[in-house]
């Protein structure tokens, strides 16, 4: 057992940048955290190494991380002989949680599932503003000044039953599934590792048949070794005429040259909220591709919605210190699957 004593006030410590800190954590969520642990005064530890964090570090039994948390590495960890549990602000654990951390059996929750919402929701808009063309037919009203004969409109503009392809059923690919709902949509899904697609309400499809039949194609894969440009040059050239490709993952999932390749022939169009590199070389051709919409990685946690990573950081602080365990743990045996 790693979780706290009940009855119990762990003492806690705040492990991110001063950054992270600032935009995640205002002034009411660090007074619920106190009301729940001793929590160390700031500032922040963003360096492990120093005198001060190692004599904060010697005394904690939990750290509260964010953005910008140096790894919990094997000399991090001889530090902090107390240190039972790590309760994370944001999403990936990836960069701070080391295989140190697993092996002394210290508990970790993740801001994951809250995160997941405003990416979904972002995902969803550009799906619909996408079907409408709005990027496109804005442009053209801008340049004309003269009303549009909307009777002329063609078919293929709008969002009854068109076809969108959830490629992953991650958590965020799930919550997609779940807005996409309420509308006229017919919603395929790739994922080696679902069985439940039925369950979702979704039709469970190979990658090859999901570029084909989708209108637009939505990327919600982890970057792992095992996915890093999945969607290849083969899949993007079996995308119909004037497909959208939407990417709120991470850039090396795609295959960017065959993208940048068939976005600049006119024959797909793209919203890309994450690239390779992040950010592109200002010659990048995509820059000025005119159906390429390229946004800074903003589908995320941003302003008021970074309330919603501290409520959850807090809700699981609680829990632990009460000896109940974390709602939201990660699991050392799943970051094969997790970004």
């Amino acid at each position: 057992m790693t979780e706290a004593t009940p009855g119990a006030r762990p003492r806690a410590a705040l492990a991110m940048s001063a950054d992270a800190a600032a935009a995640v954590l205002d002034a009411e969520s660090l007074a619920a955290l106190g009301a729940i642990c001793d929590l160390v005064p700031p500032p922040v530890l963003d360096d492990l190494t120093t005198p001060r964090a190692r004599a904060v570090l010697a005394d904690v039994d939990l750290l509260v991380t964010g953005w910008g948390c140096p790894p919990l590495d094997e000399a991090a960890l001889a530090a902090a002989p107390r240190l039972r549990a790590v309760v994370h602000t944001a999403g990936s654990v990836r960069a701070h949680v080391t295989d140190a951390c697993w092996e002394r059996g210290i508990e970790v929750s993740s801001a994951a599932a809250a995160n997941a919402l405003p990416v979904a929701e972002y995902t969803l808009a550009m799906i619909l503003l996408s079907g409408k063309e709005v990027l496109e037919r804005a442009r053209a009203y801008r340049a004309a000044r003269a009303r549009a004969d909307w009777l002329r409109t063609p078919r293929t503009v709008g969002n009854y039953r068109r076809t969108v392809g959830i490629l992953s059923a991650s958590l965020i690919g799930r919550r997609v599934i779940e807005l996409l709902r309420p509308h006229d949509l017919d919603v395929l899904l790739y994922d080696p590792y679902v069985t439940d697609a039925d369950a979702l309400g979704v039709e469970r499809v190979e990658p090859a048949e999901l570029f084909a039949r989708c209108d637009t194609v939505s990327v919600h894969t982890p970057l792992l070794p095992t996915t890093r440009g999945l969607v290849s040059r083969e899949l993007i050239g079996a995308m119909r005429p004037g497909a959208v490709l939407i990417n709120t993952a991470r850039g090396a999932v795609v295959d960017q040259e065959a993208l940048t390749e068939a976005a600049l022939a006119g024959r797909i169009r793209a919203v890309l909220d994450v690239t390779e590199p992040e950010v592109l070389p200002p010659d990048h051709p995509l820059w000025e591709c005119e159906n390429v919409l390229i946004t800074p990685h903003l589908a995320g946690s941003q302003g008021n919605e970074w309330r919603r990573l501290a409520e959850l950081a807090v809700a699981e602080t609680a829990r632990w210190a009460s000896g109940a365990g974390f709602l939201h743990p990660v699991r050392r045996e799943r970051l094969a699957f997790l970004a």
